[in-house]
C-alpha cells in the first residue's frame, strides 16, 4: 500500500533537498503530493522553479504518512512562518507518523514547535544557532521516533534512504539505493 507523503516547497527552498526526496520516494512506491505555499509554481534558492501539483492550502489538513520539508534559505523561513506548514506538522506528528526536515528547517521551522524537544537531531551547520535549546549532531542523518532530520544537499540522498526505510523498511531503502546505482 502506497504511504501518503505531503512535500512542502516555499520560496527559496533548496532544489535538491526537495527532489531527490520525491524522486527517490516515487521509485519505492510512494504517493507523493507536492505542494507549493502560496503558489503552484516555486522557485527554488537556485532560481529553478518547480511546478507543483497543488498549493498547500488544497491538500488535507491531516492523514500524511510523512511530511518532508527542504531547507534553503529564505524557504525554510517562509515555511515557519506559515500557519498552514504548522498546521500539516503538528497534525502528522502528534498521529505519530514522519516528520522529515533537511538543512535549515529542523532548527528553523522544527525547533520553534517544540518538536526537536527531547529527541536527537542535525541540521545546517551554523543553524544550530538559530535553536540554542536543542542540541544538534554532527551526523548526515539522524532518525529519533518519528522524526528525520538531516544536515544539507549533499545528504539528500540519505535523507531519502531513511524516509524510504522508516516507511517501508532497510529492505525497499537498500532496492531504491541499487537502482540508483547508489
Amino acid at each position: 500500500m502506497p504511504r501518503k507523503v505531503l512535500v512542502v516547497l516555499a520560496e527559496g527552498f533548496e532544489e535538491v533537498e526537495a527532489l531527490t526526496p520525491v524522486d527517490f520516494l516515487l521509485r519505492a512506491g510512494a504517493q507523493v503530493t507536492l505542494a507549493g505555499l502560496g503558489s503552484k509554481t516555486v522557485s527554488g534558492s537556485h532560481k529553478i522553479s518547480v511546478n507543483c501539483e497543488c498549493t498547500l492550502d488544497e491538500t488535507p489538513a491531516s492523514g500524511w504518512d510523512a511530511v518532508v520539508l527542504p531547507g534553503g534559505m529564505p524557504g525554510a523561513a517562509n515555511l515557519a512562518a506559515s500557519p498552514l506548514v504548522t498546521e500539516r506538522i503538528m497534525n502528522t506528528f502528534n498521529d505519530g507518523k514522519l516528520v522529515c526536515a533537511i538543512c535549515a528547517s529542523p532548527a528553523v521551522v522544527l525547533a520553534p514547535l517544540g518538536i526537536l524537544k527531547d529527541r536527537k537531531a542535525v541540521c545546517y551547520p551554523g543553524m544550530d544557532e538559530q535553536a540554542p535549546e536543542v542540541q544538534f549532531y554532527s551526523s548526515k542523518v539522524l532518525t529519533d521516533k518519528n522524526v528525520v532530520t538531516a544536515r544539507g544537499a549533499g545528504c539528500a540522498a540519505e535523507f531519502a534512504f531513511e524516509i524510504i526505510c522508516a516507511l517501508y523498511g532497510r529492505e525497499k531503502a537498500d532496492s531504491v539505493a541499487f537502482k540508483v546505482v547508489y
